[in-house]
């Protein structure tokens, strides 16, 4: 095994030949940077998650060419064996996280069916975190390193595409985003943040898949199948 995991992930996503490596994240030494800085902490002792092989899954399983849908998370879940690379998606073996099971429920979705939202992503949806890396036991200690600049690009080169998308923008860091996004060609729904912590609680009710399916019918693109199972 590479001592560089992080970087031996960067190389295999840039054999991969992904439309996404035409973001300037890609060409300008920005990803190298970033990879460097996770492969010293991991070298240091610190468990990175998701595996390396993941790191890269949500541009992976989603082309630009064929995003109908955005949501963007935050970053991966910090217990070993949950994450899978794309935002929110939980693979694990316990319960559900309290933020997916709401997410869930208002996209009338099976949760017998488990948490794994890889349908969603081979549908179109592009499931983003504002870091791809995270430490085990340490939500958002990789926040800070240099990933959001992979997310703002990928939000505007989505929003400079030729297709329509609808961007499901859920609490303020993700509708901070919303700026980057050209209103005038794409649909914004914003409501706030799954999480049962969110004390304003103006997520249950808001209706943004059913929303974002009204939205793409509205401007011919095929709306999502939102359950799982």
């Amino acid at each position: 095994m590479t001592d560089r995991p992080v970087a031996a992930a960067l190389a295999a996503f840039r054999r991969s030949g992904s439309p996404w490596l035409a973001l300037p994240f890609f060409a300008d030494g920005a990803a190298e940077a970033v990879a460097a800085r996770v492969d010293a902490r991991i070298a240091g002792g610190a468990r990175v998650l998701p595996a390396p092989a993941q790191i890269f899954r949500a541009l992976a399983e989603t082309p630009p060419a064929e995003v109908r849908a955005v949501i963007l998370g935050q970053d991966p879940y910090p217990t070993p064996g949950d994450a899978n690379g794309l935002a929110f998606s939980y693979v694990g073996g316990g319960r559900l996280p309290a933020s997916l099971k709401v997410i869930l429920a208002e996209a009338d979705s099976d949760r017998e069916a488990g948490g794994d939202l890889t349908p969603w992503a081979r549908q179109g949806v592009l499931l983003l975190n504002s870091a791809l890396t995270v430490e085990a036991g340490k939500a958002g200690a990789h926040l800070r390193y240099g990933w959001a600049s992979l997310t703002d690009e990928a939000v505007s080169a989505v929003s400079a595409g030729a297709e329509p998308a609808v961007f499901l923008l859920w609490g303020a860091q993700a509708r901070a985003r919303a700026g980057l996004i050209d209103a005038a060609r794409h649909g914004i729904i914003e409501s706030g943040h799954p999480s049962p912590l969110n004390r304003a609680r103006d997520f249950p009710g808001s209706d943004p898949f059913g929303r974002a399916n009204a939205w793409l019918a509205a401007h011919g693109r095929t709306p999502i199948d939102w359950r799982l199972g």
